[in-house]
């Protein structure tokens, strides 16, 4: 085989993560508005209604809470195919409730990042979830409870400037492609050619920007490890 990771979708994540049956979606009801009547080449309401269409959920982002191992936890998975992925006000409203919840519940929480980037049709309510998602990680973080971020291809935009980089660790899956602004904006701007590999996750682990690169079969049980070492229970049950 190539051994190359294609996307997933955030159900697909949930069936490979937690254990057979265990799991069960929350806050999965959150609609989008276009509260600005934005309109580009289509609608933004059409584009809401045709990507709900495509994928069978209401934004990009799916929360879940059940057991991985026998292990109580909170899981966000982004769907790419949902607009890009692109955090809007649902997205982050969902994210940070993720938060809340796993802090009000004491338990730990895992996100897998996929996403372009904020959602230029929300504008300002977009950028704000940057804001808003950063400040819940910082309550996490005072509360002692352990956040695992997995950036899976493509992990861009303010979803790496937020949420995604913020992680008690922060790992990738191989390959994945995981910056700010993208390789092109930033050759043009800084008239200088990139390196190879450029924001691929090989290249940001070399460079100390991740805790570490997994390969997707061995996700499951080193995402296991990570969280038994965190809350203090015995490596083997």
């Amino acid at each position: 085989t190539c051994d190359f990771h294609f996307r997933l979708s955030a159900l697909e994540r949930f069936y490979m993560l937690f254990d057979v049956g265990c799991f069960e979606l929350f806050d999965e009801d959150i609609s989008p508005v276009d509260a600005l009547h934005f309109k580009d080449q289509k609608k933004y309401i059409d584009r809401i209604r045709q990507s709900q269409e495509k994928t069978g959920l209401k934004d990009a982002v799916l929360n879940a809470i059940g057991s991985i191992d026998g292990l109580r936890v909170i899981v966000c998975a982004m769907e790419f195919a949902f607009m890009g992925g692109s955090m809007g006000s649902v997205v982050g409203e969902k994210i940070t409730r993720a938060f809340e919840r796993a802090l009000k519940e004491k338990l730990p929480v895992i996100v897998f990042s996929a996403s372009g980037g904020a959602r230029m049709q929300e504008g300002t309510l977009s950028l704000m979830q940057l804001m808003k998602t950063s400040q819940a990680i910082a309550r996490l973080e005072t509360g002692g409870i352990p956040y695992i971020s997995v950036c899976t291809d493509p992990t861009t935009g303010g979803t790496t400037a937020s949420y995604a980089m913020l992680g008690d660790i922060n790992i990738a899956e191989p390959g994945a492609l995981i910056g700010f602004a993208g390789p092109r904006v930033i050759e043009q701007t800084i008239k200088q050619k990139l390196p190879k590999g450029f924001q691929r996750s090989e290249f940001l682990l070399e460079c100390g920007m991740l805790d570490d690169v997994v390969h997707r079969r061995k996700l499951r049980q080193y995402l296991v490890t990570a969280l038994r070492l965190f809350t203090n229970q015995p490596l083997h049950q």
